[in-house]
């Protein structure tokens, strides 16, 4: 693969926002103290390069954002808290998935209640550049805001009751193909839309539909996978959406994720583009 940098087009994190935590120490039977306003990270935060470190500060910051996917109403904008802690566990994933060495001995290190969404975003995010590059110039990228978080889950909802394919596959090509609908680029092959549909297929499967609208675009790819194999032959029908074996990897690690585990989706939703560009 080329050399290439990671350029940030989602928007920016807010670097001086701040986040309460109760002081170290702290007697619950004694008066209380002020909180202690720890900040946020930055974007362009150094992480860890020893899997102790690492590890802690992966575990520390899935633990805050957790907190504040709490705090969020999915049907609204992602707050921005959100915003900049979901960065920074995107960044320190993004390591792991590159630093093969290094991201196995931090994952050995997790604490239980982080290393499986660990565990299954890096393997994912290793499958997916083990999917080799189409060779040439990449289009040009085109970045929107997506459909809220709530309105797509229910969505995928809609879809698998209709077609049978469970909500959390849909959820993971969507966010696979096009970051949940942020990236409306057209790719190297024509495809189009937040499920990366070819013109061709989409006359066939769409219904009518909106190449460019994610329900549209939701209910089409429940329709190709249902009439591909799944679910009962969820892998054939996903090798079928895009002839790859590490796709078809990358799509069943994050699909495992979020139908194990609720908070999974709000943090990948809330995860920003990096593209690859020649240095």
């Amino acid at each position: 693969m080329r050399p290439v940098l990671a350029v940030l087009l989602a928007t920016g994190a807010a670097a001086g926002a701040t986040a309460a935590v109760l002081q170290p120490g702290h007697d619950a039977g004694a008066p209380p103290r002020a909180p202690v306003q720890r900040p946020l990270p930055a974007p362009d935060a150094a992480p860890p390069r020893r899997p102790a470190a690492l590890a802690a500060e992966l575990a520390v910051t899935t633990r805050r954002l957790d907190a504040a996917l709490g705090d969020w109403n999915p049907a609204g904008q992602v707050p921005r808290a959100v915003t900049s802690l979901a960065l920074y566990q995107q960044r320190l994933l993004r390591l792991m998935a590159a630093r093969r060495a290094l991201g196995d001995a931090t994952l050995a290190r997790l604490p239980a209640d982080v290393r499986g969404f660990a565990a299954d975003t890096v393997r994912a995010q290793r499958s997916l550049a083990a999917i080799p590059r189409s060779p040439g110039r990449a289009p040009p990228v085109r970045v929107v805001r997506p459909a809220p978080a709530a309105e797509l889950r229910g969505d995928y909802a809609a879809a698998q009751r209709r077609f049978g394919v469970p909500w959390s596959v849909l959820a993971a090509v969507n966010f696979v193909e096009s970051a949940f609908g942020r990236i409306r680029s057209a790719s190297e092959a024509g495809a189009r839309g937040p499920m990366q549909f070819l013109p061709a297929t989409w006359r066939r499967y769409g219904m009518g539909g909106d190449i460019e609208d994610p329900r549209d675009a939701i209910v089409a790819a429940a329709n190709y996978l249902r009439r591909s194999g799944a679910p009962a032959h969820l892998d054939r029908a996903l090798f079928s959406y895009n002839h790859s074996s590490a796709y078809v990897r990358a799509i069943r690690r994050f699909a495992h994720r979020m139908a194990a585990d609720g908070q999974a989706f709000l943090s990948y939703y809330a995860w920003h583009v990096f593209v690859r560009t020649a240095k």
